[in-house]
């Protein structure tokens, strides 16, 4: 039952993010030595139904649609139901999304707003999106495209005609070509796979550019999560979804994302 300040959630969808994967992994002394909570499951963002609210929530109703995030409690995602605080990174769902559309925006989705922002997004700057085809990346090439910036997108072969459909003027095969050998300049070089070189991305910036990269701390914020909620009601933001699997295969999803070949998301469909 949820305590005053928190509303119970029947999950619908959840998904696995490589963070999900690292903290499976992450042994647990580390954990403690670095001040990381373990939860008591995994599962970083999430979208359901509100099935009941505490005595002192005001901001939502039993039945409402909700999307959001689990970062920094002990409790994951993977579950039929879960409490969160009414004040945590939370939002309401649009309307016209499905709940595997909605769950993974919280992550993917502010993590590649967190940084386009960081990197000083405005239009007319060209911004280059190395690993454009995972979560991170097709949202921050989504992102960078509605904020009017000319985008170059980084991935595999296989990943092209996707990367382009999500409105990139210019794709680079990583397989065929280096970036820093394409003989072009960019003001922001993001790195939203944390496998980039920053010395290799920094050479081809342009004189006052920023190089940012997920392997730096994001801070999530419910207004940016409404803002893309905004976004995705009108189309103009949507999660490329690889694989959706059932509650009780969500090793074979784990299994899965740890190879590192994912297209955008991974979903969990807990209620269907």
């Amino acid at each position: 039952m949820p305590k005053a300040n928190e509303i119970l959630v029947r999950v619908h969808a959840a998904t696995v993010t490589r963070g999900d994967v690292a903290l499976r992994k992450l042994p647990v002394l580390l954990a403690r030595l670095f001040g990381f909570k373990r939860k008591s499951m995994l599962g970083h963002e999430f979208a359901g139904e509100v099935a009941a609210v505490g005595a002192a929530v005001t901001r939502y109703s039993k039945g409402e649609d909700v999307f959001g995030t689990t970062t920094g409690l002990t409790t994951g995602a993977y579950a039929e139901y879960i409490c969160v605080p009414a004040d945590g990174v939370l939002a309401t769902m649009p309307t016209n999304i499905a709940y595997e559309e909605a769950a993974p925006i919280p992550v993917g989705g502010m993590t590649a707003l967190h940084f386009l922002r960081k990197g000083d997004i405005a239009r007319g700057k060209k911004v280059l999106v190395y690993g454009a085809s995972g979560s991170v990346g097709t949202f921050a090439v989504q992102l960078a495209v509605h904020f009017g910036a000319r985008v170059t997108g980084v991935c595999s072969t296989s990943n092209v005609g996707l990367v382009k459909s999500l409105g990139a003027d210019e794709v680079v095969d990583y397989t065929q070509q280096d970036f820093t050998d394409a003989g072009q300049t960019y003001d922001i070089v993001f790195d939203a796979v944390g496998k980039g070189s920053p010395k290799r991305s920094k050479s081809v910036l342009t004189e006052g550019g920023a190089y940012v990269s997920i392997r730096s701390s994001t801070k999530e914020k419910r207004e940016d999560l409404l803002f893309l909620g905004d976004l995705l009601a009108t189309g103009e933001v949507k999660a490329v979804i690889d694989r959706r699997y059932p509650l009780e295969q969500i090793p074979d999803a784990h299994r899965y994302v740890e190879k590192g070949h994912k297209r955008g998301n991974v979903v969990i469909n807990v209620e269907e």
